[in-house]
């Protein structure tokens, strides 16, 4: 596959050697391709300014410069914000698939003095707990988590092994990460919106969509949120991974997280499948891992209960399958999670 700035992607050496003169002088804006998740995928267009802005952000929010670990698709703006960074920081990156596996990879990244970090979505940091091996992460001096709400649990296990887990939250259309540990990179400004929707603005934002300029100056993110006292950000999932079930307001990202602490269960989406009687009726789609979970109704919903999950927002039907589907870029695929738990 040739590599392309627009839209991005390629293989990672082909697409380094088109970055390195477009960091270092700049050029016409890239375009991202969004996966399309919730909708239909879109170009996302961004300019030279908002892409090194972020880049250089996040060198200051960690502590500097250093060499990074490519474990993501270069034709998404995490892949890319790392080969970013690594040719702002004068480094090759190291790329996993160049690796038998992951701790070679990461003993190349090792070679050399400075820092080492990485990006991983949270699909690939539940892996390597699953198989104990989030040890091998501790040696780098930031691993950078986001794409996709975290468990809270999982983090905490990555961090008692001696990870530096800095959590995420971004978006194409930011750049990538904007807020890491709830607080805005330099220059990002937040707001939540009356209607609880995450706005953002600053340097990082994009130019448009395709043709179509983006006009004013804060980004109405779609995702919900509240921001402490301390102007720590929360953010509690998608306006639209929000169902109505019997007149509750169900969140499902807070029933995923529950889900995912269920003792025998590997991973976990939650869903909202069309129902005459409930509106829609919640759907645990769940992976096993090894152990039995508790897959009767009555069963899963006493395990929630204990964990703390509010009862109304319990599933009302429970799924077992091999794997949950995933987009490119390790994301869950929403859309085809929902047609098999509308199809079972």
């Amino acid at each position: 596959m040739s590599a392309s700035l627009r839209p991005v992607g390629g293989e990672p050496a082909a697409l380094l050697e088109l970055l390195v003169p477009w960091v270092r002088d700049g050029g016409d804006p890239l375009v991202v391709r969004t996966s399309g998740s919730t909708g239909e995928p879109k170009d996302v267009v961004l300019s030279h300014r908002a892409v090194v802005a972020s880049a250089r952000a996040t060198e200051a929010r960690l502590g500097g410069p250093g060499r990074w670990l490519l474990a993501l698709p270069t034709s998404g703006v995490a892949g890319l914000q790392v080969l970013v960074r690594s040719v702002l920081a004068g480094e090759d990156p190291v790329v996993l698939s160049d690796h038998p596996d992951l701790e070679p990879a990461l003993d190349a990244l090792a070679v050399g003095p400075g820092r080492t970090y990485a990006s991983l979505v949270p699909t690939q940091l539940h892996r390597l707990d699953r198989d104990g091996r989030l040890d091998l992460l501790a040696r780098l001096d930031a691993l950078l988590v986001g794409g996709a709400g975290v468990d809270p649990g999982l983090v905490g296990r990555a961090r008692r092994a001696g990870v530096n887990v800095v959590r995420t939250y971004g978006m194409s259309e930011t750049c990538g990460g904007c807020v890491y540990d709830g607080r805005p990179l330099d220059g990002v400004q937040l707001r939540i919106a009356a209607s609880g929707e995450i706005e953002v603005a600053g340097p990082v934002l994009f130019d448009g969509y395709g043709a179509a300029p983006f006009e004013g100056e804060w980004f109405a993110t779609r995702d919900l949120g509240s921001i402490d006292d301390d102007g720590v950000l929360s953010v509690l999932g998608r306006a639209d991974d929000v169902v109505i079930s019997g007149g509750v307001n169900v969140p499902l990202p807070r029933v995923e997280e529950a889900l995912r602490r269920v003792p025998g269960v590997a991973d976990a989406a939650a869903v909202g499948v069309p129902d005459p009687e409930w509106g829609h009726r919640v759907v645990a789609v769940v992976v096993r891992d090894g152990e039995d979970p508790p897959t009767g109704l009555p069963a899963l919903r006493d395990a929630l209960e204990r964990l703390g999950l509010d009862r109304r927002w319990a599933p009302r039907g429970v799924l077992i399958v091999e794997e949950l589907p995933l987009l490119p870029g390790g994301k869950i695929d929403r859309r085809a999670v929902a047609a098999v738990a509308e199809r079972a």
